[in-house]
This record gives C-alpha cells, structure tokens and sequence, in this order.
C-alpha cells in the first residue's frame, strides 16, 4: 500500500475518532507529514509536525533527555519513545508517531546498520508502542518504507480502538 492510500485511510479513521495526530521524525525529514497533507482535507485531523533532525532540535521541540540520547543514541527506542511523548505534550494531539533512524548511505554501524529505523507511537489513553524495523535499499527506499510503516502503525491503532 502506498504512503497516499494509506494518509487516506489514516484520515478516515482519524475523523472517525476525532482525534488529530502529530508527527515528530528525524530520518524521514517530513516525509510523514507529507504524505498527510497530501490529502485534501487533512487539516481537519492533523494537528502538526516536529522535524527533529539534530539532537538539539530533539530536545529543544520535543523534551527528549540528553542523558538518553547521550546513553542510547539517537536512534533507539528510549529516544523515539520520549519523541512521541513530547510530541502529544507539545500540541494539540491525541495520536503520535515518532521516527529516528539510518537512512544511509553512511552512518550505519555493525549494531546498528543502514536501514535501521525506530517508530515510537503514543496516544491520550496512555498507550505506546515502540519497535525498531531494518529496512532495505538505498536512502530514498529506507526512507519511503518508514513514512509507510509509520501510518499503517497509525492505522492500525485506531482500527484497535473500534
């Protein structure tokens, strides 16, 4: 499925919740929030994004903790787990998801490889889900792959919820 079918089908659930959501993403630069506002109406249900590429702008936007970064790194799950806390904190959202990760070609390491992504999703009930996928392809690949990962995790929450 495709980032735009499923921005869609996100939207539709979204309004049937009455909710908005939120995005904080460092890798994918965006791209998430792209594919939202790609859909004609989605200002209805989408409330902001946090492009958070550096760690600064991590902690700066979103409240992520230097002593996790510092500890796990960026791209880990503690970090993005904080990232999508912040980002229900920092807006006027009831669903986030957060996205760190190696989009390469370079910064891969043998513990963490390109391709590396980690999601965090978090909700107003208190609810979180985090995990971390290994993608494969080149930047723009490991990045397209992640976009969609993050709004079927999206997704597939608010179909939980019915």
């Amino acid at each position: 499925m495709t980032g735009t079918s499923l921005a869609i089908q996100v939207g539709q659930a979204l309004k049937e919740q009455q909710w908005l959501a939120v995005t904080a993403e460092s890798c994918t630069g965006g791209g998430v929030s792209a594919a939202i506002t790609d859909v004609a109406g989605s200002s209805g249900w989408f409330d902001r994004a946090f492009v958070t590429y550096s760690n600064e702008a991590k902690q700066d936007m979103l409240g992520v903790r230097a002593d996790t970064l510092t500890e796990y790194g960026a791209v880990s799950e503690p970090v993005v787990s904080q990232m999508a806390q912040g980002a229900l904190t920092y807006s006027r959202g009831q669903i986030s998801v957060a996205i760190s990760g190696i989009a390469g070609p370079d910064g891969g390491t043998p513990d963490k490889p390109v391709g590396t992504v980690c999601f965090a999703w978090a909700d107003a009930t208190g609810w979180m889900l985090v995990e971390t996928c290994h993608f494969d392809g080149d930047r723009w690949s490991v990045r397209e792959q992640a976009v969609e990962r993050a709004l079927q995790g999206i997704l597939d929450r608010l179909n939980a919820m019915q």
